[in-house]
């Protein structure tokens, strides 16, 4: 793995959302606890609605255009509905978050 610093925990407000923008399409940070960050996919499946304007409870996501709920560990949705995001491996070293470039390169955000 390949980790690059895309900015600071603080940044990211409890149950809130941050965008990075790169090359390949955005990536949702999203906030879940105080030290637990995920990144995943913006774009919902569905009907492309932007997932960083959605609600983040627990350790989901709900998309703001259809109320469609994935989970941030594994991108799956929730209910019947069939789908998933992409996830990306994250971590976060003395209050700053790090995204695995190398499965960035790999995916097709």
């Amino acid at each position: 793995m390949s980790w690059i610093d895309i900015g600071a925990l603080e940044d990211v407000p409890l149950r809130g959302t941050r965008l990075v923008k790169t090359k390949l399409g955005c990536i949702g940070l999203f906030r879940t606890g105080e030290a637990e960050v995920f990144a995943a996919s913006n774009t919902c499946p569905h009907k492309g609605g932007p997932l960083n304007e959605g609600i983040v409870h627990g350790r989901r996501v709900t998309c703001p255009l259809h109320n469609m709920v994935f989970d941030l560990e594994t991108g799956a949705a929730q209910g019947a509905d069939e789908g998933r995001i992409e996830t990306f491996p994250v971590r976060i070293e003395a209050g700053r978050i790090l995204l695995d470039v190398t499965a960035l390169a790999r995916s097709a955000a």
